[in-house]
Formats: structure tokens, C-alpha cells, sequence
């Protein structure tokens, strides 16, 4: 069976997230404006705050998994 393709707005924000979890730059953002690069900003706030806030791996992990 074939998957869907995830909603755009969605895979931006899951990249942003990965992006600040790895520690990249918020500069890295591979869109230049639009949606697109809103949500990958916000994903990417959303990691860092999850990392000054103390989440671990597996707690970042699996809230990776349920975006």
C-alpha cells in the first residue's frame, strides 16, 4: 500500500526540530520565507526549548516520533 505524503508544514517542523536536537544554527533553514520556513523556525524553537528544559534522548526521541 502506498503512504501518503505528509503535510509540507509538518515535514518543515519535524526538520527544525531535528535541526535544533542536533544543535545546528536556526540560520540553517533551507527555506528562504513562507509557511515553510515559519515552521521550520518553529520546530526548531520547540527543540531548543525542549533541550533547556532537560529532555533527554528518549524523551526527544519520542516526541520526534509522534509529530
Amino acid at each position: 500500500m502506498k503512504r501518503q505524503k505528509r503535510n509540507p508544514n509538518d515535514r518543515a517542523f519535524h526538520k527544525g526540530y531535528v535541526a535544533a536536537v542536533e544543535g545546528r544554527n536556526h540560520d540553517s533553514c533551507p527555506h528562504e520565507n513562507g509557511s515553510l520556513h515559519q515552521e521550520w523556525v518553529n520546530g526548531w524553537r520547540q527543540g531548543r526549548e525542549d533541550i533547556w528544559s532537560g529532555f533527554g534522548r528518549a524523551a526527544q526521541a519520542q516526541r520526534m516520533e509522534s509529530m
